[in-house]
């Protein structure tokens, strides 16, 4: 019974330790120096603990699409400020205002996000 116990107790560790390892603070992965805007269309919505992610492709002046992906806040803090998993679809126009990775990749922390002339609330994941 005891072997099953500690068992039990190091793959509940082990699997909450991936978790907290995943989850990360603004400041590990975003540069608060670094905001950007960016407008385009809602590809997915990937509606997932612990952050919200929303994909966005951009188009260029030079007509190159950038396909970006921007964190917002946890599933439940978004519906509590009224969100709902219809909130934004695919072929839905953005604006997200944000901050860009300190890796300079197309990934950011969303601050606003502007669709059809309504601004959401995000619940980001930032230090502002």
């Amino acid at each position: 019974m005891r072997a099953f116990l500690c068992a039990s107790l190091a793959m509940a560790l082990a699997a909450f330790a991936g978790h907290a390892e995943a989850h990360h603070a603004f400041s590990a992965a975003y540069d608060s120096n670094k905001p950007i805007t960016v407008t385009g269309t809602v590809t997915s919505v990937d509606w997932v603990n612990p952050h919200v992610h929303i994909n966005v492709d951009s188009k260029a002046e030079d007509g190159a699409v950038a396909s970006w992906k921007f964190e917002v806040g946890s599933p439940n803090g978004l519906m509590r400020s009224g969100w709902t998993r219809n909130s934004l679809k695919p072929g839905d126009p953005v604006t997200v205002e944000g901050f860009r990775s300190k890796d300079g990749s197309n990934l950011g922390a969303a601050k606003t996000i502007t669709s059809n002339g309504k601004k959401l609330f995000v619940d980001a994941p930032t230090e502002q």
